[in-house]
């Protein structure tokens, strides 16, 4: 009996539960199937890297909330310190906002004549600057483009003048780089404050402004300021703004006077280190600024001498109409005198 008792236990069908009995029995069964080992081998590995979570519902809701909680405190975690890098002033030479004791002007001109008042408006401009910086008790030195620049400031002996630079007929990149590595050299090495740019802004073929542009340091935080904390800026400095419109890319000109204060969204992700990127395209900028000028001046430039031919030639046509209207008065009176003279002398004779 207690033998049939064992073989029917040995042999009996194992419940879930009894653990036991299944290991004995796979220990009976020495060669076991090979597709069931596989499929089981299977559903251990993809069942075995989740975590068995043996708890009841009131534990699982517990640990729902636990879970919950870190990952506010996470995400908050996050935020601050996102925001932390987006605040974080990044240290450029360039973008060095100091007070002001001594200002650079890049002054350019025309290196020809016959252009009506061309050279004589932005001199005059450069001047006016001049005689507001020293008002200010600040010092100046100038970069002179352009011939005609050139010959009038080195008859000033009271300016002083830094360099003297004279460029080809058309203005490009190594002119503009050239003078891009002067005021580079002057701003870095702190013997400027503020470096400003004195142009001939083309408008249109009638029309062109002389106007003031600050190259250095650039900052959108706000003006540059003397020792004392006053604005050293020119009233209609101008200032410019890389915008979007119709979906391209687009620059927009203001002034000071109009510009309004307003807070910098930080929207902008990049991978490179920010001084990194700044150190790269600062110098471009920058060298692309002088370029425009040197464009927009040799535009007006040409433009201005384009209206005062065409206004010479204006005066040239009336001047020879009044001119060929006074010879044919003179032709006519010279043949009538010579008419009565011979009249004269007929009747003489008779």
């Amino acid at each position: 009996m207690s033998c049939f008792n064992l073989l029917t236990g040995m042999i009996s069908k194992p419940s879930v539960n009894d653990f036991g009995a299944i290991s004995f029995q796979s220990q009976l069964n020495p060669f076991p199937n090979l597709d069931s080992l596989r499929s089981s081998r299977s559903r251990r590995s993809k069942f075995s890297t989740l975590p068995s979570i043996r708890n009841g519902l009131r534990e699982l809701r517990g640990r729902i909330e636990t879970v919950k909680n870190t990952q506010k405190i996470t995400e908050a975690m996050k935020l601050v310190a996102a925001a932390k890098c987006q605040l974080e002033d990044v240290e450029v030479p360039l973008t060095a906002i100091r007070p002001v004791k001594r200002v650079a002007l890049v002054v350019i001109t025309g290196d020809r004549g016959l252009c009506g008042g061309f050279n004589n408006a932005i001199l005059k401009k450069a001047e006016a600057r001049i005689a507001a910086l020293k008002s200010l008790g600040l010092d100046c030195t100038l970069i002179s483009v352009g011939k005609k620049g050139n010959a009038y400031f080195q008859r000033r002996a009271n300016v002083d003048v830094e360099r003297f630079v004279e460029g080809d007929s058309f203005p490009t990149s190594k002119e503009a780089q050239v003078i891009a590595d002067d005021v580079f050299s002057l701003f870095l090495t702190e013997e400027v404050d503020k470096v400003e740019l004195l142009y001939t802004k083309f408008v249109s073929l009638i029309k062109s402004d002389p106007v003031i542009h600050t190259l250095l340091p650039l900052s959108a935080k706000g003006e540059a300021c003397d020792v004392n904390g006053e604005s050293v800026d020119a009233s209609e400095d101008e200032f410019f703004r890389l915008t979007t419109k119709e979906g391209k890319l687009t620059v927009e000109r203001d002034h000071i006077m109009g510009r309004k204060k307003a807070n910098l969204l930080l929207n902008y992700q990049f991978e490179q280190d920010p001084a990194q990127i700044l150190d790269a395209l600062m110098p471009l900028y920058l060298n692309s600024q002088i370029l425009r000028a040197l464009q927009e001046s040799y535009a007006s430039e040409l433009a201005a001498r384009m209206n005062a031919m065409s206004n010479a030639t204006e005066n040239a046509v009336e001047l020879k109409r009044s001119l060929s209207i006074a010879y044919n008065r003179e032709r006519q009176a010279k043949i009538t005198g010579e008419i009565l003279e011979i009249v004269a002398g007929a009747e003489a004779l008779r």
